[in-house]
């Protein structure tokens, strides 16, 4: 599963920017509105030391990292739940992410204007969020009005429309439908709208390259998005989408020297990446041999024939076993044969639960 990634904010806060900066996929990056008018979308590799470590054991004909899609959707203003700024078609392609990255402006440079005269975060975050819920009540009262027909007579359906009243009435209170509490069941009612406010959220402050070092400590605005964020049980990663693009272009080794230059261990970028998996409970595991290492990303809590299906859904029908080795006993070991040898690979059944970094061998038939 490649997992889809929809980079949000107002105009001219670096969305596109930092898009560059990840895919290299040469989007075009302006200081004006509505510079990106249809998505842009690159597919970038997840980095992860241990793919590299395992590569350097099996020495593999081919090494397949897991990937992410990045979606550059373009900058939403005041009014977009309306059609203002071509808003309608802009949050159409929201419907189709997995998680949110909302990027904000912590910056201040009088050569790059913003759509709203001053730099404010918390006042750009909620232009965005009210944009979001006022289209999501449109969804619902849509929804609320097809089941009101439905509904004369039949008990199961007057259920249905008791269910979307309550998130309706959420969503006037201003909350999201993420932290409206329900059932799985009863989620299922709304769950065709696709709702923008259910996805999960992760925030990224656009700071200058002199609050790096310090993660944004030093800079109040992006404690002011940290202070928000904490309030949602969101991440925040504080990167300058100026200096990505740089390391963008850089190669492993001078790429290593940039960033200790900078005083920092990661890219914010590679942090990113890292964030919007955990946000969204993604694992990875393993299979490596002399053809290829590959990565394979599973959500949390996959059992094994439903991760073998992640690489062909004849592994899961013909599912037998999964030979599984834990990776730190590969590396312990050196390589698959030593690492059976020591006993340490197990044979799993149908209700092992796969881990972060295991390597794995399904044995099936079809």
């Amino acid at each position: 599963m490649s997992l889809r990634c929809g980079i949000v904010g107002l105009p001219n806060v670096g969305k596109s920017s930092l898009f560059n900066a990840l895919s290299n996929a040469g989007a075009e990056a302006a200081n004006f509105p509505f510079c990106t008018i249809d998505p842009n979308i690159g597919i970038v590799p997840v980095p992860d030391e241990r793919l590299d470590i395992l590569a350097t054991i099996n020495k593999p004909q081919k090494v397949t990292p897991a990937t992410i899609e990045f979606v550059d959707i373009a900058g939403l203003v005041k009014g977009a739940s309306e059609g203002k700024g071509k808003g309608n078609a802009f949050l159409s392609h929201i419907r189709e992410v997995d998680i949110i990255i909302h990027v904000v402006r912590c910056f201040q440079n009088n050569d790059v204007v913003h759509v709203e005269g001053n730099v404010d975060p918390i006042r750009d975050i909620q232009i965005i969020d009210a944009e979001l819920l006022f289209k999501d009540l449109e969804s619902v009262e849509k929804k609320i009005d097809r089941l009101e027909k439905q509904a004369k007579g039949d008990k199961t359906v007057k259920g249905q429309v008791d269910i979307v009243k309550r998130l309706k009435d959420h969503i006037e209170k201003g909350l999201p439908v993420r932290s409206f509490e329900i059932t799985a069941a009863d989620r299922e009612t709304y769950g065709d709208l696709f709702l923008l406010t259910e996805k999960p959220v992760l925030y990224v402050c656009n700071v200058d390259e002199t609050d790096l070092a310090s993660d944004g400590r030093q800079n109040p605005l992006v404690e002011k998005v940290r202070e928000l964020a904490a309030g949602q049980n969101s991440e925040v990663v504080v990167v300058c989408a100026k200096i990505e693009a740089e390391i963008a272009e850089l190669d492993s080794g001078e790429k290593k020297a940039f960033l200790d230059e900078l005083g920092l261990t990661s890219a914010g970028l590679d942090r990113l990446i890292r964030a919007a998996n955990r946000e969204l409970g993604l694992i990875n595991y393993f299979t490596a041999g002399e053809k290829e290492v590959r990565a394979w990303t599973i959500k949390k809590g996959t059992k094994a024939p439903q991760a073998a299906g992640v690489i062909h859904s004849d592994f899961e029908k013909g599912f037998i076993r999964a030979e599984t080795i834990k990776y730190a006993d590969y590396i312990t070991y050196g390589s698959e044969h030593a690492a059976k040898e020591a006993g340490k690979m197990k044979s799993e059944g149908r209700d092992y639960v796969v881990a972060d970094g295991d390597v794995m061998l399904f044995r099936f038939n079809v």
